[in-house]
């Protein structure tokens, strides 16, 4: 690991550090392995923006795609075997670090088919069926927190599957989501399954609240409603982590726990900033706390390494404050409820606008290599 940078005190306060990015070109490049040697990566997120991106650029695919069009595969089985064969490797490539951390870190993830976020017996049977294809212990199911997909959540744990749940805006749905992870543990321990194997995290997106909010703030655009722009995210995160603490020292939780369970941590998502006025560090420096992930695109990474100033501790003494910010909103006619509703249905519609994009890409992809192909005869 690295020596006393910013980076550095951020594991050492708690936080662990994953990038929110993967490519076939940085596994094979050793560009991954880098990022754990040097900047205190620990962990992986992927999503299908991430994936349409990786697929829509550079070379690092051709060879596989011509092998899947040379085979037969349709777009869905291309799109299945291009990225469990990354998040497979992926895992290898951090395996040390999860050995290392006791499964803690060293993990990667990947997401359920979007259009399936309502759909639970369908997201089960796809979680079932990429943790089977990757094989590897370190990997993460990633399921969106959506009401169908709670007691997905709770059946994908209960088969003894780590999962990443994905897309929480608000705090009662986080309250909901843990709430789905204890079940699913019960369910495991009632099945005999080791407790200590089972790991998950809450992923609880920030930048996208001060978005949308702020909109919302400057379209009322009084002076007390536009001195409120940009505190929303933190303050709700922030919050979360208090439901976490309580959620974990429940006489439920704590009972799991003493069985060898794992907390289910917090996990701050879309931690890139969005507004150039803003600090680029804003969502790191802002939210450290002890037994987090804070999983970052490569430019926030770079900027914290860069100037970020870390605290010891920068959520648990916030919370009045944090408090405040949500009443102070109310206040001014901002809804909580709607615009964490509205943040739910926009991520689970540009996700699957990305899947489809992703599904093209590979489309095309296969046709030109069919054509390449028959070219050359």
């Amino acid at each position: 690991m690295t020596e006393n940078t910013p980076l550095a005190q951020l594991s050492a306060a708690g936080v662990s550090i994953w990038l929110d990015d993967l490519s076939r070109e940085r596994i094979v490049s050793g560009g991954l392995q880098t990022l754990i040697d040097t900047k205190n990566v620990v962990g992986v997120t992927t999503n299908p923006t991430i994936f349409a991106g990786a697929l829509s650029k550079g070379e690092a695919y051709v060879e596989q795609v011509a092998a899947l069009a040379a085979a037969g595969a349709g777009v869905q089985e291309a799109v299945f075997e291009i990225t469990t064969d990354d998040v497979r490797a992926a895992s290898d490539i951090f395996r040390p670090v999860y050995d290392g951390t006791r499964g803690v870190d060293g993990r990667v993830s990947i997401e359920v088919e979007p259009g399936l976020a309502h759909d639970a017996a369908g997201t089960v049977a796809q979680a079932q069926e990429l943790w089977a294809k990757v094989d590897r212990p370190n990997a993460m199911i990633k399921i969106p927190a959506t009401v169908e997909g709670l007691d997905a959540i709770t059946a994908t744990i209960a088969l003894g599957i780590s999962v990443n749940v994905t897309l929480i805006f608000s705090l009662e749905r986080h309250r909901q989501v843990i709430n789905a992870y204890l079940s699913g543990l019960e369910k495991a321990r009632s099945a005999g399954l080791d407790l200590s194997t089972i790991h998950s995290v809450a992923s609880f997106f920030v930048s996208r609240v001060d978005t949308e909010i702020n909109q919302r703030l400057e379209a009322i655009g009084t002076d007390a409603a536009l001195a409120l722009k940009s505190k929303a995210g933190v303050a709700n995160a922030q919050l979360a982590y208090e439901v976490f603490e309580q959620a974990f020292s429940s006489e439920r939780a704590l009972g799991l726990l003493q069985a060898g369970a794992n907390k289910q941590r917090p996990l701050w998502a879309s931690t890139g900033v969005k507004d150039p006025t803003l600090p680029d560090t804003l969502y790191v420096t802002n939210l450290v706390a002890p037994e987090v992930v804070n999983t970052m695109p490569e430019k926030t990474l770079e900027a914290t390494l860069d100037h970020g100033v870390i605290p010891a501790d920068s959520v648990t003494g916030a919370y009045d404050e944090a408090n405040a910010v949500l009443d102070a909103l109310a206040n001014e006619g901002v809804s909580y409820v709607d615009v964490t509703q509205v943040l739910e249905a926009e991520g689970v519609a540009k996700f699957i606008v990305s899947w489809n994009e992703l599904l093209e890409t590979v489309s095309i992809a296969l046709d030109t290599a069919k054509a390449t192909s028959g070219a050359a005869l």
